[in-house]
């Protein structure tokens, strides 16, 4: 067994597929076949279903278990080594939600990989009520998100503090109006975050203290996706204030101000407390930290 093995058997997991995986990892499909065929050989199992679109066994599935756990390893010691060297480098899995992924990481990063040329990034876009297990389980190294959750495994760090706001398109009938309660937008149309994120977990509680049964028309996984909607007057919507930024400015989207949720959210940076923290994750996280509030916008 060797280290190329495994990687093309995460590689046929992933995509399904000997011939795309022999594309991402320029090999030839035979080769792809030799390779899962070695492993399969050397440890009397069957890995893969090899009809389409092919699939892990249950074999597979614990060998893979096992394989990530081994390849994780492999990337610790090259990290160790090459910080030995004191030349930062490695690769630095980073989840966090999409509006972050779009709107905050493409300039905390484009300074980053400039000053580490060395160093890779890959993002992974999940809910917020993803991030803390996928740091926790190791998926990813970094994570950022609200910091609702504790977990004795994890250490987070605050980088600001974000208020979800009620904004309405301004041809909205309560465009008109600068103020509101919850209990008068029972009877409104609503486009929601799904019940996965943060916000989402948010507005459902204010809703359920004050009794209140939302008119919900639409859910949807991010605010991206959400503020387009409520720019058609499709429906109001409770999303991250600092995520409606560039909309307020432009006039797509209005406030209206509402008491109940006037509370703020600390969103943060998460990582696994014990773990070696490589010279890359160290200086990524002394650079995340050392960003303005200002430079923050958007949170699911």
């Amino acid at each position: 067994m060797n280290i190329n093995q495994l990687e093309t058997l995460l590689t046929v997991s992933q995509t399904m597929s000997f011939r795309k995986a022999g594309e991402q990892l320029n090999l030839t499909q035979p080769a792809v076949s030799a390779q899962i065929k070695s492993l399969e050989d050397q440890f009397q199992t069957v890995l893969i279903d090899r009809n389409q679109p092919v699939t892990l066994t249950d074999s597979g599935i614990i060998f893979l278990e096992h394989a990530h756990k081994i390849l994780a390893i492999v990337e610790e010691l090259k990290q160790r080594l090459a910080d030995l060297e004191h030349k930062p480098q490695g690769n630095i899995n980073l989840g966090t939600t999409t509006s972050i992924a779009i709107q905050i990481l493409p300039r905390v990063l484009s300074y980053f990989q400039n000053q580490y040329p060395l160093i890779s990034t890959t993002i992974h876009s999940m809910p917020s009520s993803q991030i803390m297990s996928s740091v926790e389980n190791g998926t990813v190294d970094i994570g950022i998100a609200y910091l609702i959750d504790k977990s004795p495994s994890l250490e987070t760090s605050i980088l600001y503090y974000d208020t979800f706001e009620l904004v309405v398109s301004p041809e909205h009938p309560l465009a008109h109006s600068s103020y509101s309660t919850v209990e008068s937008l029972h009877h409104l149309p609503f486009i929601m975050l799904t019940p996965n994120t943060a916000g989402r977990r948010f507005v459902d509680q204010i809703f359920k203290k004050l009794d209140v049964q939302p008119k919900i028309v639409m859910e949807l996984s991010s605010s991206e996706e959400v503020k387009r909607m409520v720019e058609l007057n499709l429906g109001a919507a409770i999303i991250s204030k600092l995520s409606v930024a560039n909309e307020l400015k432009m006039g797509t989207l209005k406030v209206i101000q509402v008491s109940e949720l006037e509370i703020t959210h600390p969103v943060g940076v998460i990582y696994k407390s014990g773990r070696y923290l490589s010279s890359a994750i160290k200086q990524f996280l002394s650079d995340l930290k050392g960003m303005p509030e200002t430079q923050f916008i958007g949170s699911e």
